[in-house]
């Protein structure tokens, strides 16, 4: 069980990039993208919310085997990050792209609230959750740009 976690833990392999390994786990994100863009809304909304969960908890388990609750290896919140700034989005390659750049900016500055919740929640759920909190962030800042490009 404990390979188990640690592989999904780190997005099958990519968090033990010798570098920035936050920035390859993000890259799991773009083929989930296109695998759950064309799907209905509410089938969209249910597997993000399983994912969610069991990031939540893949997350804690592995922070306790590395007895660190944010270990870089472990890059499963950063595929909930990008997950949350593409929900509902059809698939393309710009989109996901401009995603995965607006995502990762958001994740490594950590604005506020993220910052709060990456130094305060010491355990799965923060560890997660400052990842989507950046996913809101650059989920606002793509759907304005998507909205301005359309208009122009």
């Amino acid at each position: 069980m404990r390979s188990v976690i640690l592989l999904l833990a780190s997005n099958l392999g990519l968090g033990y990039a010798p570098v920035a390994p936050g920035t390859f786990g993000t890259l799991a994100g773009i083929p989930c993208f296109w695998l759950l863009a064309d799907r209905p809304m509410a089938f969209q909304a249910g597997i993000y919310l399983a994912l969610l969960a069991i990031s939540c908890q893949v997350a804690h388990r592995a922070g306790r085997i590395y007895r660190t609750a944010d270990d870089g290896r472990i890059v499963i919140d950063e595929l909930m990050g990008y997950l949350t700034t593409v929900l509902f989005l059809p698939f393309s390659w710009p989109t996901a792209v401009a995603a995965f750049v607006l995502f990762r900016v958001f994740d490594i500055t950590k604005p506020p609230p993220v910052s709060t919740i990456d130094r305060m929640m010491k355990n799965g759920l923060g560890v997660v959750l400052d990842d989507v909190a950046a996913g809101i962030y650059a989920a606002a800042t793509l759907r304005i740009g998507l909205w301005l490009l359309a208009k122009f």
